[in-house]
């Protein structure tokens, strides 16, 4: 039996919303000491290969974090009994990861803002085709959501 958790983030192409979320994830897991296995995937491929976007990088430098080094990919069948947690970062990608999950499937879904008092069915906007001030809420709805799935884990973990 896994007694340490394992979170996957999800958004579309990995290159925006989900590396900001493994990066906040990261830091607030460190900061409670919370030892957990991080990554990202995106659903989509068109990004396979590649580092976060440059606004994604600039706004996480900005809180001290360098995620320069993420590589993209796109989520595997192998994730979903390799993960316990699996967290898209909105609707369309948690139904896109419910079709792609197989009976044996141990992972549990969920939407980062679910983690988050009165966010609950909510979406991370994706900034992807806006300006580089929605990375900036982007940045701030991924560290709420993060620091809410790392208390709830913290919880849960046995010490």
């Amino acid at each position: 039996m896994r007694t340490r958790p394992a979170v996957l983030f999800v958004c579309l192409g990995n290159i925006c919303r989900s590396p900001l979320a493994e990066a906040a994830f990261r830091r607030e897991a460190q900061r409670i000491g919370l030892e957990v296995e991080v990554d990202s995937a995106g659903t989509g491929d068109w990004h396979i290969g590649a580092a976060p976007d440059a606004r994604a990088q600039a706004v996480a430098k900005r809180a001290g974090i360098d995620i320069g080094g993420y590589c993209a990919r796109q989520v595997t069948a192998a994730d979903f009994a390799r993960y316990t947690h699996i967290v898209a970062m909105d609707r369309d990608n948690l139904a896109r990861l419910r079709t792609l999950r197989d009976d044996h499937a141990t992972a549990e879904l969920s939407l980062l803002l679910d983690h988050v008092d009165g966010r609950a069915g909510s979406s991370v906007a994706d900034p992807y085709f806006g300006e580089a001030s929605g990375f900036d809420t982007t940045w701030a709805d991924v560290c709420l959501g993060a620091a809410g799935l790392a208390c709830k884990l913290g919880a849960q973990t046995p010490v």
